[in-house]
């Protein structure tokens, strides 16, 4: 028994020795490091390309451009109305007009509420090109999870700094600081299901359409 459970702890302090988290401070976890280099074109091509074979819809826009956009994908996907959480930049709903609605999630909506919402506008904490995923931690500028798992219609901003090349990336910019673990919700293009048949359904627990904006510089 003794042998067995050093064994178990060797292989334990094995797999932990690259942990570096300290016990206090440090940057949020979903911000890059300060000497993190920037990602290279090649991973964001292979980010949309990934994203894309998700049947997402993926555009890639300038930083300038965003809010005019933003305002594009609703007003052609027929959006009347979307909800967009407190935290994120109100330059980015500066296009819409009076069409859709903005809806607040303060106080929260019922989930009856959000099903009568067309669309949700979020931030992301991280992008992963090798897996096409995109990371929510539910900071202010993402909202909780129902916020994007009621609605038929996710507009979700990736900015360039925020993809990384694969997933043991992603994890170790998602670490927690002590005492700030949060949420994580991993999203691969639409919803989608199959039946017994493999038949393809989509929106069934979530956004029937997905579209990610990479802004770049």
């Amino acid at each position: 028994m003794s042998s067995a459970r050093e064994e178990i702890l060797r292989r334990i302090r094995g797999a932990t020795a690259d942990v570096t988290t300290e016990a206090k401070g440090g940057q949020p976890p979903t911000e890059p490091s300060p000497d993190a280099a920037p990602p290279t074109t090649e991973v964001l091509d292979l980010f949309a390309e990934t994203v894309a074979d998700y049947e997402a819809d993926v555009r890639r826009v300038h930083a300038a451009d965003l809010p005019r956009t933003i305002a594009e994908v609703l007003h052609d996907g027929g959006c009347r109305s979307v909800v967009v959480p407190d935290g994120v930049d109100e330059h980015w709903t500066g296009s819409l007009g009076a069409t859709p609605e903005v809806v607040r999630d303060s106080p929260s909506l019922t989930a009856g509420d959000l099903d009568r919402v067309d669309a949700v506008l979020t931030a992301s904490a991280v992008g992963i090109a090798r897996t096409g995923t995109i990371v929510l931690d539910h900071r202010a500028d993402q909202g909780r999870r129902a916020l994007t798992l009621v609605p038929d219609v996710h507009v979700c901003v990736v900015t360039a700094d925020q993809v990384v090349d694969d997933v043991p990336e992603a994890v170790a910019r998602l670490r927690p600081a002590p005492g700030d673990a949060r949420p994580l919700t991993w999203i691969s293009g639409p919803s989608a299901t199959s039946d017994i048949e493999l038949q393809r359904v989509e929106g069934v627990h979530g956004p029937r359409t997905l579209v990610v904006l990479l802004v770049e510089a």
